[in-house]
């Protein structure tokens, strides 16, 4: 791998400094990293929802035909995740050696793929958008293809600012900079907050825009997030700098190492989405009040996940972190303790749901019904957060350590076995008339419940058995 020496400090940030962590604290060094991330991703979330509910006061049409956008949009972003995950893997490595000139350049490396990608799918998002839509059928159907049609292909005109952005702030979160990267997003949803209702309902003079004043609105805050994010990567306020340099020497041994380390991540994430996307229309079989409870526990654990997700991103980053300083004991500690305070935490969240189960559903629906079965089966619900929580946890600490391929397979078995194969087994072999009516609901999430719980017993046994501290990323 070859670096250029344009882009260092001084002389001395070429050494080779191994991360001086502090093994007396590794909680600390936890919670710095977590819960910056945990406030970030919250904040995309939060502005998705609300940008949901804006539509919904335009029409139904709009609703379902921006949401089916945003599928879209979601999907392709989970494949972006290669360079993301394959990025910060390596980058973390190298971080946690001293090594900043080896980081840049991966940086570098995964900005040029970033760029090229984003430009591919600007192209596919604006003139592909009307045959993406002409799926969508019923009485309303051409205006949910129209407002689907307006949103995606007006999203597309800034998508190459949009999906570079995602990518760089993914690797500044992944590389431990995470107050920067929630710096970023609390800027970019902040300001879209202020303008979608503006763009979307008109005043103080702009025009009422509708459909496309939503997706104006979020193309013109993340381009801005952009320019942020590039002010920083040139600034060397961060642990990582951009170098224009290196990416006009494009690496493909580089290129190689990336995609090596991210598809794995990719297939996984995938697969998983497709299992829940099948469980979702196993439950939209047994009625809409069965499909209205499951989508509450769906949000709600959409919530939740960014609490989750956000410990597990800590995780990863410590893990590479202290491997790359050749520090596996002090690994091992701290990913011992990352997974001691998820599980207290969630237990007490878990509690939470089930104590004020009745309270909670009545956040999301006014149907007594709706609320009665979701109710019945908020129990089984909250226990399946526990090994869940934990799962992302350790799931973090097996790939900042590398051990990618072997999680790719264990969630290509649980989807198919479990997700899909058990849940099809029960609800529809076993269920039947007024027991599928009442269970089906119950029966999903006790198979997640089965699901995670043997999922967390077989990554504890990967992990006590040692053999993600001698991997190679």
């Amino acid at each position: 791998m070859s670096h250029t020496g344009a882009d260092t400090d001084s002389a001395a940030s070429t050494m080779r400094i191994p991360l001086q962590s502090a093994e007396s604290s590794p909680l600390k060094s936890l919670l710095k990293t977590a819960l910056p991330a945990v406030v970030d991703l919250a904040s995309q979330t939060i502005m998705w929802t609300v940008e949901s509910i804006l539509i919904g006061k335009i029409s139904a049409a709009a609703f379902g035909g921006v949401g089916m956008a945003l599928q879209v949009i979601i999907l392709c972003i989970t494949v972006l995740i290669t360079f993301i995950v394959g990025s910060t893997l390596i980058i973390t490595r190298h971080l946690g050696a001293g090594d900043k000139t080896a980081a840049n350049h991966i940086l570098s490396q995964a900005m040029i793929l970033g760029a090229g990608m984003a430009c591919l799918l600007a192209i596919f998002w604006y003139f592909g958008a009307t045959n993406i839509f002409k799926l969508i059928k019923g009485n309303e159907g051409a205006a949910a293809e129209q407002a689907g049609v307006t949103y995606l292909r007006t999203l597309a005109v800034f998508a190459p600012f949009i999906i570079t952005n995602f990518i760089a702030v993914g690797i500044i979160r992944g590389a431990g900079d995470t107050h920067y990267s929630m710096l970023i997003n609390l800027g970019i949803n902040g300001l879209n907050l202020i303008l979608a209702p503006l763009f979307i309902f008109g005043g103080f003079g702009v025009p009422s825009l509708g459909v496309r004043g939503a997706a104006l609105a979020a193309g013109i805050c993340h381009t801005l997030g952009f320019f942020g994010t590039l002010y920083l990567l040139r600034s060397r306020k961060s642990a990582l700098f951009l170098s224009f340099r290196e990416m006009a020497q494009p690496n493909l041994q580089t290129f190689k190492r990336l995609f090596n380390a991210g598809v794995p991540t990719t297939v996984e994430q995938l697969v998983w989405a497709f299992s829940q996307l099948v469980v979702t229309g196993f439950v939209a079989q047994l009625g809409v009040e069965m499909l209205a409870s499951h989508q509450v526990f769906l949000r709600i654990q959409a919530i939740l996940s960014m609490f989750y997700i956000g410990f597990g991103m800590g995780a990863m980053t410590l893990m590479g972190k202290n491997l790359g300083a050749a520090n596996r004991r002090l690994a091992q500690h701290t990913a011992e303790i990352s997974s001691a305070v998820m599980f207290i935490s969630v237990v007490i969240l878990g509690l939470i749901l089930w104590g004020f189960s009745h309270q909670i559903m009545s956040i999301f629906t006014n149907d007594l019904e709706v609320k009665h079965m979701g109710s019945f089966a908020m129990l089984v619900f909250a226990l399946a957060q526990v090994p869940k929580a934990v799962n992302n946890v350790v799931v973090g600490n097996l790939r900042g350590a590398g051990d990618l391929r072997w999680l790719m397979w264990m969630t290509i078995a649980s989807a198919f076995l479990l997700e899909i194969g058990l849940n099809w087994m029960i609800v529809f072999g076993f269920l039947h008339g007024a027991q599928r009516a009442f269970l089906g609901l119950l029966t999903v999430w006790s198979v997640q419940l089965v699901d995670e719980t043997i999922r967390f017993a077989l990554y504890y046994w990967r992990f006590k058995g040692g053999k993600w501290k001698f991997l190679h990323v």
